[in-house]
């Protein structure tokens, strides 16, 4: 069983954006994730691998409470973000998720403009004051986003009628527009082709300099070239985590060097 690194070492590395201990998830009697300790480091990009099924992106959605929605869904153990624990009964998961923002396998912007896509969480959240804030939010979150040159002109224009890379780059403008600190994406280049997979990767690249970014993908090619940690799961268990460069060429468990030399999957 993996065991995650003391607090005190982690520390000295980077700030420890959530720390996890003890989780356990279950659908109704299935027992999805199991004892799960993991400490996702901020600045920094962290992959989730693994085969299908196996509990990343359950774990994935615990980090921002998206399984609250699941009415079957159980979530036990800690998660903390900053220190404190997300499923404490005071902490309201609406503010919790414009803190943790969430981007999804395929892009799904709302039936609106560009610019009311991204001013949406804004307005909900009372960030902006007047049109010229939200004007300003809107720019900054574009541009954070790789999307400003290529939008800038059509705003008013429907989101739904971007290119596929286009509009998962308008989905991380949504994500961004309310200042998160953290951002989840779920296999977010899976509908994509691979110049704009090729786009969004550069992006992650970029974004870690300003949020602790959590990724989920089927594609450890896409795991190496963005990450600078791995995490490996196998069956709802965190078998392995550590430095990316590390989990590929001398994982510690023999489960990660299967699934890594593609004896399962």
């Amino acid at each position: 069983m993996y065991d995650a690194p003391k607090l005190e070492n982690a520390v000295e590395q980077k700030e420890i954006k959530f720390s996890a201990r003890d989780v356990q998830v279950y659908y109704g009697d299935t027992h999805a994730i199991k004892d799960v300790d993991i400490d996702i480091e901020d600045n920094t990009v962290t992959a989730f691998i693994g085969p299908s099924g196996c509990g990343k992106s359950t774990f994935l959605r615990c980090l921002n409470r998206m399984n609250d929605t699941i009415d079957i869904c159980r979530v036990e153990g800690r998660i903390e973000l900053d220190g404190e624990d997300i499923y404490h009964k005071d902490v309201d998961p609406v503010q919790l998720r414009a803190k943790v923002g969430m981007v999804f396998q395929k892009p799904n912007p709302f039936p609106k403009s560009i610019y009311d896509n991204v001013a949406y969480g804004p307005k909900i959240h009372g960030l902006a004051r007047n049109k010229a804030d939200l004007d300003e939010i809107v720019e900054k979150a574009l541009r954070r986003a790789a999307l400003w040159d290529e939008a800038k002109d059509r705003l008013q224009t429907p989101g739904t009628g971007l290119s596929g890379g286009q509009q998962q780059r308008l989905c991380i403008a949504r994500a961004v527009a309310t200042e998160p600190e953290v951002l989840l994406m779920d296999e977010p280049c899976s509908a994509l082709d691979p110049i704009a997979t090729s786009q969004v990767e550069e992006l992650i690249d970029e974004l870690r300099a300003r949020y602790s970014v959590v990724i989920v993908t089927h594609s450890m090619q896409q795991a190496a070239r963005v990450s600078q940690k791995t995490a490996f799961f196998h069956l709802g268990n965190l078998v392995e985590f550590g430095e990316t460069g590390h989990i590929f060429t001398n994982p510690e468990d023999e489960r990660t060097e299967s699934y890594i030399t593609g004896r399962i999957g």
